[in-house]
């Protein structure tokens, strides 16, 4: 299947796929054991302490590429989110953000972080990124494009894009931009990319799903070796053909599939 049919397969029945992934073993493990421990913790330091949690919370925030960087998940959270140079509001990083706010020790208290309603939020959470995860062992290109749809509606900021390690990948695949684009200067990547990249647009379902299934069409291309990726040429039309039977027209950008296509026969 190429990588827009299955990440189409996925979005559509996104509950099921979720009630799928909280019933795997680890995650129904983990979930438990964040459920039955979470109202112990009264401080940072016993939330940084018990590893499980703490790195559990990080994951449900897209933050699993931070389990190392103890020392700066202390300071965000040590710094809470009230002021406006609290370094929670000055890495331009909307999942720290969105997790200091979550576990705002300092401005809510420990007994906000074990309210029923902040337990359900991570919990989702969690078994979102698991969901996705799971997607990803069998074909990379539909976590990256799950992971897009469920966080690029959130922008506010070409920086908060780029700080986000898997937003980028998107784009530059979609967008044919060179990888190595992320070895430059931040304020260089900034600049290339508003002028390519309007944020507004991934607020608009429609041109998101344009954009993923522009990016899907350049990832199979991309990636046509790579095992559990179809090739791009075995069927230009599918995610055309699945849009119309939701009723929905996607305007794919239909010159680029058939170069992409015509490319795969001649090479």
């Amino acid at each position: 299947m190429t990588t827009i049919s299955t990440y189409l397969s996925v979005s559509t029945n996104i509950d099921k796929w979720r009630a799928i992934a909280a019933k795997k073993p680890d995650v129904h493990l983990e979930t438990s054991y964040y459920k039955a421990h979470i109202s112990k913790i009264t401080s940072i330091d016993a939330f940084i302490k018990d590893r499980r949690l703490f790195n559990y919370a990080l994951r449900a925030y897209g933050l699993g590429d931070r389990t190392q960087a103890i020392g700066m998940t202390r300071r965000v959270l040590e710094q809470g989110v009230d002021k406006s140079n609290a370094l929670a509001r000055t890495l331009n990083d909307r999942r720290m953000l969105e997790f200091a706010k979550a576990f705002d020790f300092m401005g809510k208290g420990a007994a906000s972080i074990s309210t029923d309603a902040s337990i359900q939020d991570v919990v989702s959470r969690y078994i979102d990124d698991a969901m996705r995860s799971s997607q990803g062992q069998q074909n990379a290109g539909v976590e990256l494009a799950l992971y897009f749809r469920d966080n690029a509606p959130k922008l506010t900021s070409i920086y908060g894009l780029l700080a986000d390690k898997k937003l980028p990948e998107v784009v530059q695949t979609a967008l044919d931009l060179s990888p190595r684009m992320s070895s430059q200067q931040i304020d260089t990547q900034a600049r290339l990319l508003k002028t390519k990249v309007n944020l507004a647009d991934f607020a608009d379902s429609k041109k998101l799903e344009r954009f993923l299934a522009r990016f899907s069409t350049m990832y199979d291309y991309k990636h046509a070796n790579d095992p559990g990726v179809a090739a791009v040429s075995s069927n230009p039309l599918l995610y055309s053909a699945a849009a119309q039977n939701q009723g929905e027209s996607p305007s794919v950008d239909f010159s680029l599939i058939l170069r992409l296509q015509n490319a795969s026969r001649t090479s």
